[in-house]
């Protein structure tokens, strides 16, 4: 992650959380975080690699250090992480604990839980390497965990919400994010009850070596468990380049017909930059659907890298000037908020509304032409990736981006 990117991700991840929790409250941003596809979109939409598994370890390190110096105002802590700093969540939860006063001890051993859980009770061929502990004041929290199968090169992300949890070993993920890879042992499935209370009851009468010899008598013959409920399940593709088969493209030219039309009325302040507002307002539709949309409007999280790119130039290079004006719009309608003027957060919600009015009669770009036509002008937005800045290169033919109204 080069520094560049992970500032910025800081910012914006940070003045992000501070709109919904405005709007919303924070036990809805815990939901959020609970959410594989909000959280897939969150990501993307802060310029990383829009379907890679290190949007779980750049979202949560960027909120790590976004939220800190916000911590007594939101009453929001980020612990854990990455390895080393996944085993001193404990610590970290002890300490917030002796500042704050919840269950510290209790908290700790949630964390411990979660983690043994996911680590042994569903053993599913992923191999746990990241533990991300997110605590409000009042205790209530939210866990993101990824594993990550070395042979496969794949990573599965394991969500925990505490407002729904009735049980730490019954049925206990909000959602669980990577493709099926076939049969596995989990011992969290309600169906396995009757399994855990025999397993308690064969290692108190007979013990483990006892255990052993009568396994090794039944040999390997397995019974064919029905179908797994299904958790909200997100599946990424393993193309690294954006399709428009990756897109739902109406919604796309909702957010571009909203930015178009709205970004008069509401920004005509921003729009005195010239060559920067009217892209930078294309990039605020999209957070405002961040900040405002419905869950069932994030099943295409491909969708929101076209706010700032991605670092490994898919869909097109980050467009920093783009970037920095989208941080610097929400900042400034985040402190207008705090000092009781709404209009300015209020226009982001204008436009998260006008996107899904317009997705109905809006046509536009295709999102291959789109996309070519972004890398077209990338230099002038300062574009970047991890591959360098991009040089000025006359496109074929004159960029065309904005949506229009179908007749």
């Amino acid at each position: 992650m080069p520094k560049w990117l992970a500032d910025r991700m800081t910012w914006l991840g940070a003045v992000i959380a501070q709109a919904i929790i405005h709007h919303y409250g924070r036990d809805e941003f815990l939901r959020r975080l609970a959410h594989p596809f909000w959280f897939q979109s969150f990501g993307a939409v802060m310029g990383m690699d829009w379907h890679s598994s290190g949007i779980t370890t750049s979202v949560i390190g960027a909120l790590k250090r976004g939220l800190a110096p916000l911590a007594s105002e939101l009453g929001l802590h980020v612990c854990g992480g990455r390895g080393k700093h996944s085993r001193r969540t404990p610590d970290e939860l002890m300490a917030i604990a002796d500042r704050v006063g919840f269950d510290g001890h209790g908290l700790a051993r949630a964390s411990r839980l979660v983690a043994k859980v996911d680590n042994a009770a569903v053993q599913d061929g992923f191999d746990l390497y990241l533990h991300g502990f997110i605590v409000a004041d009042d205790g209530r929290w939210v866990v993101v965990q990824q594993g990550m199968n070395g042979d496969r090169k794949q990573a599965r992300r394991y969500h925990w919400l505490s407002e729904s949890l009735t049980s730490f070993v019954d049925a206990p993920h909000a959602a669980i994010e990577g493709p099926a890879q076939g049969e596995i042992v989990n011992l969290t499935d309600r169906r396995a009850t009757a399994s855990r209370r025999s397993q308690l009851d064969l290692l108190a009468a007979l013990g483990p070596d006892s255990i052993a010899r009568e396994l090794d008598m039944l040999g390997a013959a397995d019974a064919k468990p029905s179908l797994q409920p299904m958790l909200p399940h997100l599946v990424m593709p393993s193309h690294h380049d954006v399709r428009g088969s990756d897109i739902h493209l109406r919604r796309l030219h909702g957010n571009l017909a909203a930015a178009a039309e709205r970004a008069p009325a509401d920004y005509p302040d921003l729009l005195l930059t010239p060559g920067i507002g009217p892209r930078t307002v294309r990039a605020l539709a999209l957070v405002a659907e961040v900040v405002h949309g419905a869950p069932c409007r994030f099943s295409d999280p491909a969708r929101f890298s076209l706010a700032h790119g991605g670092k490994d130039r898919h869909p097109f290079p980050v467009p920093l000037k783009v970037y920095d004006e989208t941080i610097r719009v929400l900042k400034s309608a985040v402190h207008g908020a705090k000092l009781g003027r709404d209009a300015e957060l209020g226009a982001l919600r204008t436009l998260d509304r006008e996107s899904r009015r317009l997705e109905r009669i809006a046509g536009g770009p295709s999102v291959d032409a789109l996309i070519a036509d972004e890398r077209a002008v990338s230099h002038r937005y300062d574009g970047r990736s991890v591959f360098g800045w991009e040089r000025s290169a006359p496109p074929a033919v004159e960029p065309r981006v904005a949506a229009t109204r179908r007749t």
